[in-house]
């Protein structure tokens, strides 16, 4: 029943001010209104509101296109007050994934926040993609989550209030999955759809895991394929293979909380996650904060069903261009590397994988454990090759020096079903120490930015 006494006392008082009250951008009485004969700052609703909608046709950018690009953001920081607290271990200074906060020798908060706008159409399946896209940046670094708290922005007045409900129910079903308990959250009005989490989580502040170690003699693993940002944008455009819409739904959705348990089993102690930056991106922060040179090998990149199709027809997200806007600066791309692959690999991933570096005489067990216990695209995509003051060489595959030959055939004597992409030269390295000498010293958070 509308309350005519009630509209026309606000309609009146925004028709005296020249503006809408609940939107001054706009006059009264407003579209809506004239169309609908529905006066939403009245409180009254719309009656035919959609419970059924396709998310990704109300926004501008799917997922993780939709953040503030690497080289914007890095302009935005720069200046701001460092932080002198002792007990922050890790902090937004060397870009890693979550901030560390020292409580005692043996205990440390670990935290992040998480919003995007909706990577997929369904509400349920998006909200279930932010929880799972949220704990990624605690397992990166080796955390275990323990509660979050829901961020929203819904535009309540011209959607179903069902939809919201059902994106939060996602949420905290894939939250209970991981353990993890949803504690409350906060919600505000807006036009375009956005969610996620806030999530704290506990480290040892001996066993934190950055991104600032990565060593000559280590080998990269991803653990998800790429191509998320590529399908999402096909979909918006309505032009992503049915198939591919349902694979990279059920990655984002999966938790990487299995390759963050493993990698923390074997000692690892350099990893990020690839999210919105793309995996260029994020390995250029891997690279620039641990001084060394990376060689990523595009033919052995896991990519997922149809991506490559759909970049050939030129379906390409305008983020893929702002990644490169920062990224660009450390790449240098051999001949031979597929176009195609190339822009893939700049692609922004909505709850990607882990990108791991590890000790060369470790790869292949990390790589094996990980596909025993259901991580099957786990794959070894690189290596780092040397100290630098950070780049990326990308190549179509590995190239092998006689020395490393003769490293390998050593190996193979030992080890017959050692894979050949993981082979490396003998090096020393700490991770294969009972307790590596560099894991019990936080990162320093005071280091320069990238």
């Amino acid at each position: 029943m509308v309350d005519l006494r009630k509209r026309k006392d606000i309609m009146q008082r925004s028709i005296k001010l020249g503006h809408c009250i609940c939107n001054p951008k706009q006059a009264c009485p407003c579209d809506v209104f004239k169309e609908k004969n529905v006066c939403l700052c009245a409180g009254e609703r719309l009656e035919d509101m959609p419970e059924q909608v396709e998310l990704t046709k109300f926004v501008e950018n799917a997922g993780c296109a939709s953040k503030i690009s690497q080289n914007d953001l890095k302009i935005v920081l720069d200046g701001l007050p460092e932080i002198s607290d002792p007990r922050v271990l890790v902090s937004a200074d060397t870009c890693d994934d979550a901030g560390v906060f020292k409580i005692n020798d043996e205990f440390a908060l670990v935290q992040s926040v998480d919003v995007f706008a909706p990577s997929v159409d369904d509400p349920y399946t998006f909200g279930q993609i932010a929880a799972a896209n949220s704990l990624s940046d605690i397992y990166a670094m080796g955390g275990t989550p323990l509660t979050a708290l829901s961020i929203i922005g819904f535009p309540i007045e011209t959607m179903s209030h069902k939809v919201m409900n059902q994106m939060l129910l996602g949420g905290i079903v894939k939250m209970k999955e991981a353990g993890i308990a949803v504690i409350g959250g906060h919600s505000i009005k807006d036009n375009e759809v956005k969610f996620g989490f806030a999530v704290t989580g506990e480290i040892n502040p001996k066993k934190i895991i950055t991104n600032d170690r990565a060593k000559p003699g280590d080998v990269l693993v991803l653990t998800k394929p790429l191509g998320t940002g590529v399908i999402g944008f096909a979909s918006q455009i309505a032009k992503a293979p049915e198939s591919a819409m349902e694979e990279t739904s059920r990655s984002m959705a999966e938790l990487n909380r299995v390759s963050s348990e493993t990698m923390r089993e074997m000692r690892v102690t350099t990893a990020t996650d690839v999210t919105g930056f793309g995996l260029l991106g994020h390995l250029s922060e891997m690279v620039v904060q641990s001084g060394v040179t990376a060689e990523v090998y595009a033919s052995q990149v896991p990519v997922f069903e149809g991506v490559l199709d759909c970049v050939r027809q030129g379906i390409i997200s305008g983020a893929v261009e702002r990644n490169k806007e920062f990224a660009f600066q450390y790449v240098k791309v051999e001949e031979g590397v597929n176009k195609e692959m190339e822009e893939v690999l700049y692609d922004p991933q909505t709850s990607g994988g882990l990108l791991i570096s590890i000790s060369g005489k470790k790869s292949d067990k990390l790589v094996a454990v990980l596909k025993e216990r259901g991580v099957v695209h786990a794959a070894v995509i690189g290596r780092i090759v040397s100290r630098s003051s950070g780049q990326i060489v990308i190549k179509n595959n590995m190239e092998r020096k006689s020395s490393e030959s003769k490293s390998s055939a050593r190996t193979k004597r030992v080890k017959a079903d050692k894979a050949p992409e993981s082979l490396e030269k003998e090096t020393s390295c700490c991770e294969c120490c009972p307790s590596p000498p560099d894991s019990s010293s936080p990162k320093d958070s005071s280091r320069k930015k990238a």
